[in-house]
C-alpha cells in the first residue's frame, strides 16, 4: 500500500513498510525510510506507481481553474476530498483528489487552510484584494528587473532622476530602485557610486562629494531667508584706527588690531574683534541661522558662511567703514613690551585697511626684518606687533625656536583648476595674528572665569582637546584660561562668548546662567558640526590633491608627446617624491596628500622615495602608486 502525505509544508509519497496505527513507518522512493505521524497521510493508494502518481497529480493540479475551484467551494469549511468530487463531477481517483490537494494548498489567496486537508474559500473583498496584491508585486518585480538590467547595460532608467541623492547618499532599502541599485552592483562588482557614474549619472565627481554634505548638513539648501540687521547702539568712538591682516578670500573680517604710543612713552595695542552679539539677539531669526549651522564651512575655492551675507556686511571690519567692536587694549612697556595694564571696551572703531596675505607677505617676513626694510604701509606696527607677539609666545613657554617648523598648504581653485602653495607656519603674518587672538581669547576666558559667568571653554589635558563649561586649562598652549571668542562672524561658540563678555563689561546679568541647559547643547551641537565641517574640508582637499596629480600628468604628458600625436595616447607615469611615514604609509612632498603604497618595501620612517602614481579614484578618493623603476630611497 502506498500513501500520500503532508510533511515539512508539501507533500511526498511513500510505500508503507509498518502501520501502527497512530504512526507509519514507510520507505520514499529513493529507499530513504522514514517514521511519519497517521494524521499526516492524506491518501492510500495501490496504483500507479509512487513516481508517476506524484506527476500525474501534479499534472492535474496545473490544470485545475483555481477560480472555478473557489467558485464551486462551500461557503464553510471543507475537506479537500469533498471539494474535488463537486469539481469533478464523480468520485475523484486517488490522482485527482491529490491534484485537488496540491492546488488548493498552492492557493493560500483562495483558499485558507484550517486543519490537515481542510480549508476554507476566501471572501470576495479579502480574494481581490489579495489579487490586487500579487498583481502589484508582480508588476514591481518586472520593473525592477527592468531597472537592473537597465543599469547593468550601464543605461540610467528614466524613472531614477529625481531619486538620484536618495541612492547615493541615503538609500531606502525598501525602494525598487535601490534594491535594482544593489542587484546591479552585485553583478558588475562596482559600487552604487561607481555604477552611477558609468551610467551618466555622476557628471561632477566635485559635485558628487559636496551634494554627499549638503544632503546631510544642508537638508533645505545654503540659501538664507530674509533678515533685518538692527541698528548699531550708539557707542563712543575710539581715537585709534586699525588694520586686519587676512587671506585674500576672507569676507568675515573679525579681527584687526591698532598701535597707540602713549604719553608715558609705552605702546597701546588694540585687539579688536567684530561684534554682532550687540544687535544680535539669543532667539532673533538671526541666531537661529547661526545656532543652526554653528560655523562657517570652509573647502577650497568656496564656503559656506554661517551668517547671511547683508550680517556679515553690517559687521565685517571692512576698510574705510565705522564698525562696532569688541576691543582688548593691552598697555606695554617700550623696551620690554611687557604687559603693565589690560581693559576691556565696546565701542566704535575706523577701519583704516584690510592687508592682504599675498600683498603683506612679500613685504612683512622673517628676512626683510632681519634685514630692517620697513618701507611699506604699516611697517613700523607690523614690526611692533611681531616683537610683541614673539614675546607673548615666549611667556607661554612656546618659544618659537623651540617648535619644528611645520607646512599649511593653500588651495586656489580657477576655473576647475587647482593651485596648491605652501606656506611656511609659524610666519611674522600667522605668529601676529595667532598670538594676539590666543591673548583675546585667554583674556577674556579669564575676565568670564573671575566674575563666575559661564562661557564655553576649550581646554586640553593629557593632549585631549574639548570644549566644556568650566574654566580649565590648556596645556597644549599654556594657558590657564582659553575661551574662543575671536571669530562671532564665523563660530557660534564665539558669538555666545562675546554676548557673555559684553554683558560682564556693561554689569548686566548673563545672557547664560551657570549650568544653562541651552550651553549645554550649544556645546554639543557646535561640537558636532564643527569636527564634520572639518572631516569634509579634508575630503574636499584631498580631492583637489588628487585633482592636482591628474593636472601634473596631464602636463607632463603635453610636454613629452611628440608633435602630431593624438590626445587619445595613454599618459606616461607621473612620478612625485615622497616622505614614508610609517611601514608603507607616505605623504607627497608637494601636496598634503597620504595614502599606503603596499608595493612599498620596508624602508626607515622619513626617507624620501620616488613613486609613479597609477589609478585615481575621484570617488572614493583613493590613488594607487608603486615605487618608481630606478628610484632609490634617501634617508
Amino acid at each position: 500500500m502506498n500513501i500520500f502525505y503532508e510533511e515539512d509544508g508539501g507533500f511526498k509519497v511513500g510505500n508503507i513498510l509498518a502501520d501502527n496505527t497512530t504512526s507509519l513507518q514507510v520507505e520514499n522512493t529513493h529507499g530513504k525510510r522514514s517514521k511519519i505521524k497517521a494524521a499526516n497521510v492524506m491518501l492510500r493508494f495501490e496504483q500507479p506507481g509512487l513516481a508517476e502518481f506524484l506527476a500525474a497529480a501534479e499534472q492535474v493540479a496545473a490544470a485545475i481553474d483555481v477560480e472555478f475551484l473557489w467558485e464551486a467551494s462551500p461557503q464553510d469549511e471543507f475537506e479537500f476530498g469533498a471539494l474535488a468530487q463537486e469539481y469533478f463531477g464523480h468520485a475523484p481517483t486517488p490522482v485527482e483528489a491529490a491534484g485537488a490537494l496540491i492546488r488548493l494548498h498552492s492557493s493560500p489567496m483562495h483558499f485558507y487552510k484550517k486543519g490537515k486537508g481542510r480549508y476554507k474559500a476566501a471572501p470576495p473583498d479579502a480574494l481581490k484584494s489579495a489579487l490586487a496584491s500579487a498583481e502589484k508585486k508582480r508588476l514591481q518585480a518586472e520593473l525592477q528587473a527592468r531597472f537592473t538590467g537597465e543599469l547593468m547595460r550601464f543605461n540610467l532608467p528614466a524613472e531614477f532622476g529625481d531619486k538620484l541623492a536618495m541612492l547615493l547618499y541615503k538609500p531606502d532599502r525598501n525602494t525598487l530602485e535601490v534594491k535594482a541599485l544593489e542587484a546591479a552592483c552585485a553583478a558588475t562588482h562596482l559600487s552604487s557610486a561607481h555604477l552611477l557614474e558609468r551610467c551618466g549619472a555622476l557628471p561632477s565627481s566635485h559635485d558628487y562629494h559636496l551634494n554627499k554634505f549638503l544632503f546631510e548638513h544642508f537638508p533645505r539648501g545654503t540659501g538664507f531667508p530674509g533678515v533685518t540687521v538692527a541698528d548699531h547702539p550708539e557707542l563712543p568712538l575710539a581715537n585709534v584706527t586699525a588694520f586686519s591682516i587676512d587671506d585674500a578670500s576672507t569676507t568675515e573680517i573679525d579681527d584687526a588690531f591698532s598701535v597707540e604710543r602713549l604719553a608715558s612713552g609705552n605702546w597701546r595695542i588694540g585687539v579688536h574683534i567684530a561684534a554682532p552679539a550687540l544687535c544680535v539677539a539669543p532667539g532673533s531669526d538671526i541666531d537661529a541661522i547661526a545656532a543652526q549651522r554653528l560655523s562657517t564651512v570652509y573647502m577650497p575655492g568656496d564656503k559656506i558662511t554661517m551668517l547671511p551675507d547683508n550680517v556679515v556686511q553690517s559687521f565685517t571690519l571692512s576698510a574705510d567703514k565705522v564698525c562696532p567692536s569688541l576691543s582688548l587694549y593691552v598697555e606695554v612697556e617700550t623696551d620690554s613690551l611687557a604687559i603693565v595694564n589690560s581693559e576691556s571696551r565696546i565701542e566704535r572703531l575706523h577701519i583704516a585697511a584690510n592687508l592682504r596675505h599675498d600683498t603683506l607677505e612679500p613685504l612683512f617676513n622673517e628676512q626683510t626684518l632681519a634685514a630692517g626694510k620697513l618701507d611699506y604701509a604699516y611697517a613700523q606696527e607690523l614690526k611692533l606687533l611681531w616683537d610683541f607677539a614673539q614675546k607673548l609666545e615666549a611667556a607661554r613657554g612656546k618659544s618659537g625656536e623651540n617648535n619644528p617648523q611645520q607646512i599649511d598648504y593653500t588651495f586656489h581653485v580657477e576655473n576647475d583648476r587647482v593651485t596648491i602653495g605652501q606656506r611656511l607656519r609659524g610666519s611674522p603674518i600667522d605668529k601676529v595674528v595667532s598670538e594676539l587672538m590666543i591673548l583675546a581669547n585667554s583674556t577674556w576666558g579669564k575676565l568670564l572665569d573671575e566674575h563666575d559667568v559661564a562661557g564655553i571653554y576649550r581646554t586640553q589635558n593629557n593632549g585631549k582637546v574639548k570644549m566644556s563649561t568650566v574654566a580649565a586649562p590648556h596645556q597644549g598652549l599654556g594657558l590657564a584660561h582659553y575661551a574662543w571668542s575671536s571669530s562671532p562672524l564665523r563660530r557660534y561658540i564665539d558669538l555666545v562668548n562675546q554676548r557673555q563678555i559684553i554683558r560682564v563689561l556693561r554689569n548686566e546679568p548673563p545672557v547664560y546662567a551657570k549650568n544653562d541647559t541651552a550651553l549645554f547643547a550649544i556645546l554639543r551641537d557646535f561640537d558636532v558640526a564643527y569636527t564634520a565641517y572639518g572631516e569634509f574640508q579634508r575630503n574636499m582637499e584631498r580631492y583637489w590633491c588628487l585633482r592636482w596629480l591628474l593636472q601634473e600628468a596631464e602636463k607632463k604628458e603635453s610636454l613629452s608627446r611628440p608633435a602630431g600625436e593624438g590626445a587619445s595616447e595613454p599618459l606616461r607615469g607621473l612620478v612625485v617624491a615622497a616622505t614614508v611615514l610609517r611601514e608603507n604609509l607616505v605623504k607627497l612632498t608637494d601636496i598634503p596628500l597620504i595614502g599606503r603604497i603596499p608595493a612599498l618595501p620596508e624602508t626607515p620612517p622619513n626617507s624620501q622615495v620616488m613613486l609613479e602614481i597609477g589609478a585615481i579614484d575621484l570617488l572614493d578618493l583613493n590613488f594607487e602608486a608603486r615605487p618608481a623603476a630606478g628610484a632609490t630611497a634617501a634617508a
